[in-house]
């Protein structure tokens, strides 16, 4: 979207890079006395620098942390290079996977193509019969989503049940006011709401839970007055930096579907410590909760819910992110569904023990 600087930067991270991360991950975490940290392995596609520069990588940082302090380790990937050999590495080193797939073999390959045209549905799914055999299943993290408003949504939800995640990560595609998420002439003002309300009803109403779903439990949680521990919901600081391929610390890489260099703090591994990062006030107003929202926001009755949905999603060129979520309506929308879901299930249940 508004970001190329993708260009400019190497394609694999250099191993003195990479130790200079180490270097200020164990910073941070003897700082602040840490005793847990987590990173991600993130792209791109992270499998493409290969498996032993990866797992050399996650050697070195467990090595720089102080004595006491967890490392945890995930990676995220569209799946196609992921075989028995690579998986059984995974899972000696403790490396969680995550797997981003769009459902239905038709859905997922509408964007999600080999460089010939060929859809990547078959390879993926060949890689999660492995994830979901009893000996790799400790590695399996879960199946990431992009939702598509052009797919059923609970086709969409039983196709990727099939490959039995522990948990589903449903992500609204990245847009904002400017460059707005596509929205199907003639249909509902609010597609995007509408189709995880369809997800939500037929996750929550099963006789039994079949899988997690972020989004939809962090809903819940906030709905019965919880905090968050996800950026698209709630008002909660967001403790995420990225480091790029060049050593660049920078603010979480959503950010760059606004502009070029949105996501830019100007700070690099080699001179700065990640305290210093929290000073930049990119990284600050992510921190502030409800006093980084606009006047509209602030008016309306779900804000402490919605905390104006995903920061990314809330630019518009000549006001920067001091306004609504482009998916306001559809937010709003989904929450005063689950909000009401709730209060009947409740209530039932009341009554139920008062009888």
């Amino acid at each position: 979207m508004g970001d190329e600087t993708w260009h400019a930067k190497p394609v694999t991270m250099t191993r003195d890079i990479w130790k200079a991360a180490a270097g200020r991950i164990a910073e941070h975490a003897l700082t602040h006395d840490l005793t847990e940290v987590r990173i991600v392995l993130h792209g791109g596609e992270p499998l493409l620098a290969g498996i032993d520069r990866l797992l050399t990588m996650v050697e070195d940082v467990q090595r720089a942390l102080p004595a006491g302090c967890r490392l945890r380790t995930s990676l995220q990937t569209n799946g196609v290079l992921l075989n028995e050999p690579t998986l059984q590495v995974l899972l000696t080193s403790s490396v969680e996977v995550g797997v981003s797939l769009d459902g239905t073999p038709e859905d997922n390959d509408r964007h999600r193509r080999w460089a010939n045209g060929r859809g990547s549905h078959d390879t993926v799914a060949g890689a999660l019969r492995l994830l979901s055999l009893t000996r790799y299943r400790p590695a399996f993290a879960g199946l990431l989503c992009t939702v598509d408003v052009d797919a059923d949504p609970v086709e969409c939800y039983e196709a990727l049940l099939r490959h039995s995640p522990p948990t589903i990560d449903f992500l609204l595609p990245h847009g904002n006011w400017s460059r707005p998420p596509p929205r199907p002439a003639g249909r509902s003002p609010t597609p995007y709401g509408d189709w995880l309300v369809a997800v939500f009803d037929r996750w929550f109403g099963a006789p039994q839970q079949e899988t997690r779903i972020r989004l939809l439990e962090e809903l819940i949680n906030l709905t019965l007055g919880g905090a968050s521990r996800s950026e698209h919901l709630g008002l909660s600081p967001v403790a995420v930096a990225v480091i790029e391929s060049d050593g660049s610390i920078e603010q979480v890489d959503s950010l760059k579907s606004a502009y070029p260099g949105a996501s830019a703090t100007g700070l690099h591994l080699f001179t700065n410590s990640f305290d210093e990062a929290l000073t930049h006030p990119g990284i600050m107003a992510r921190q502030l909760g409800r006093a980084a929202l606009c006047e509209t926001c602030l008016a309306c009755p779900v804000h402490q819910i919605c905390g104006a949905g995903h920061y990314a999603h809330r630019y518009k060129v000549g006001s920067g992110f001091l306004n609504p979520s482009v998916y306001c309506a559809d937010l709003t929308r989904l929450i005063t569904h689950v909000q009401r879901r709730l209060a009947t299930e409740i209530r039932a249940r009341v009554t139920g023990k008062q009888r």
